[in-house]
């Protein structure tokens, strides 16, 4: 397959360089030191165990133009620098491919094929010009569950902290042709890639968490640890996962684990920093609306009362407004 990778940070270079290993042709859209290590040096990963592997036969372009058509696109940029990448993501269209939402939060085709009454409806809050769906047609999408944790540790190096897992599904739920072709490939590279008939279901399960845990870390600096076992902070999380539940069910989402054991999981993880804590810490945009604003406007769009979360929801907008008019970062520093 011709693969190309929008967004050559840790979860993309994961997967570029492992579908490369395993014979994909694969190109990076990269821009910079990271786009001049990729062509000098090819990119490198370090395992778990510490162990390495590198895939030398990767290109990287910055004009997407000069990669051509694809027949698999892998978006793996954050929710809110999708806009940045479009239109010249066209480029990489051809009549077939498929693009894969790699990406945390709500998704804008969510209602695409989902039967029942809300079929079809936008969700202003992670795509508010409309200009995501004009240039992404839906039938190409796939819809992805991002599992592992990885970092860019230099440019065209990633280390692997854990996990191998990125479920897959088509938003109508089918196993087609071409989602089990993706998913082989996937496969043949080492992943864990299963295809699921609800791949709503797993987006939530996971969002579940991430809606309730980064804007609580980003406004108290604290770890998922901290946050679970401080009781104040476990019952706001578990208030906010409540309200967020009561929103997917009035959308036909069933929760396959339950609540306690999901805030379980998180504590498991340990002293680990959400995505969202190291944004404020590093002064980069938050990754606001796709995580929260958007379990926000479902809730308005199914009735669904959701005061804990819109009180967290405005005091991190504040934060992020803050942080960016400042041009600032915030990070709690120990004073001895």
């Amino acid at each position: 397959m011709k693969i190309a990778v929008v967004g050559a940070g840790a979860i993309g270079g994961y997967l570029g360089a492992k579908l490369a290993i395993a014979g994909e042709e694969v190109t990076f859209i990269a821009r910079n030191k990271n786009l001049a290590a990729i062509n000098a040096n090819g990119f490198r990963l370090i395992l778990e165990d510490g162990s390495e592997q590198h895939a030398p036969t990767v290109c990287a372009v910055q004009n997407m133009a000069d990669a051509g058509p694809q027949d698999v696109v892998l978006l793996t940029v954050k929710a809110h620098q999708v806009p940045d990448v479009l239109p010249a993501m066209r480029a990489l269209f051809g009549p077939e491919t498929m693009v894969v939402t790699m990406i945390n939060g709500v998704p804008w085709w969510y209602f695409h094929k989902l039967s029942g009454p809300f079929e079809g409806r936008e969700i202003r809050s992670v795509d508010p010009d409309g200009v995501i769906a004009a240039n992404i047609e839906a039938e190409r999408v796939i819809g992805s569950v991002v599992y592992p944790a990885a970092e860019l540790v230099e440019p065209g190096v990633v280390k692997i902290i854990e996990g191998n897992r990125f479920t897959l599904g088509e938003p109508d739920g089918s196993r087609s042709p071409r989602i089990e072709a993706l998913s082989q490939a996937m496969i043949r590279a080492g992943f864990k890639s299963p295809v699921s008939k609800d791949i709503r279901g797993e987006i939530w399960i996971k969002l579940w968490g991430n809606l309730s845990f980064n804007p609580i870390s980003a406004l108290t600096h604290a770890t998922l640890e901290d946050i679970c076992r401080f009781p104040r902070s476990r019952e706001l999380a578990a208030n906010m996962m409540r309200e967020a539940q009561t929103v997917a069910e009035k959308l036909g989402v069933e929760f396959k684990i339950s609540l306690d054991k999901r805030i379980a999981g998180a504590e498991a993880v340990g002293a680990h920093k959400t995505s969202m804590l190291q944004d404020v810490e590093h002064g980069r945009a938050l990754e606001l609306e796709a995580l929260v604003g958007s379990v926000v406007e479902l809730g308005r769009i199914t009735g669904t009362p959701t005061p804990t979360i819109d009180a967290i929801y405005a005091a991190t907008s504040l934060l992020a407004q803050t942080l960016q008019s400042a041009r600032g970062r915030l990070e709690v520093q120990s004073l001895g």
